[in-house]
């Protein structure tokens, strides 16, 4: 067997454990799965997919009063420390009647609320 023969060899076993892998992690929705015809297709929708996962939850309006620890997250400058500061702040004084009222969290100030501000909500 030539070498040239074994890369190529190699590299079309490669690329079918790839596709195949792709195939089993692709999640049941109730729409049929794309086909693709080379995994790096495959690959690209996959990574849309996340995007467009990701830059929805970056756009969703979080209700400080409800929101659990992992919507606090997806706020920016805060960590799961300072979600979890909320939720504690939440508890100990009830809900928040204004946006701003967040600032009071200790390790929140008022830069972390207006990088947030167009996201945040206070429904009861």
């Amino acid at each position: 067997m030539s070498a040239h023969y074994k890369a190529s060899f190699i590299n079309l076993i490669t690329n079918a454990a790839f596709g195949f892998a792709l195939f089993i992690m692709m999640p049941n929705s109730g729409n049929a799965a794309p086909c693709f015809d080379n995994p790096q297709s495959a690959y690209k929708y996959l990574l849309a997919q996340e995007n467009a996962k990701t830059q929805a939850r970056e756009q969703a309006i979080v209700n400080i009063n409800r929101a659990s620890e992992g919507e606090l997250v997806s706020l920016n400058g805060i960590g799961s420390s300072k979600a979890q500061a909320i939720i504690l702040y939440r508890d100990m004084f009830g809900d928040f009647k204004t946006v701003d009222e967040l600032a009071k969290v200790k390790g929140i100030g008022a830069k972390t609320v207006e990088k947030n501000r167009s996201r945040l909500s206070v429904q009861h």
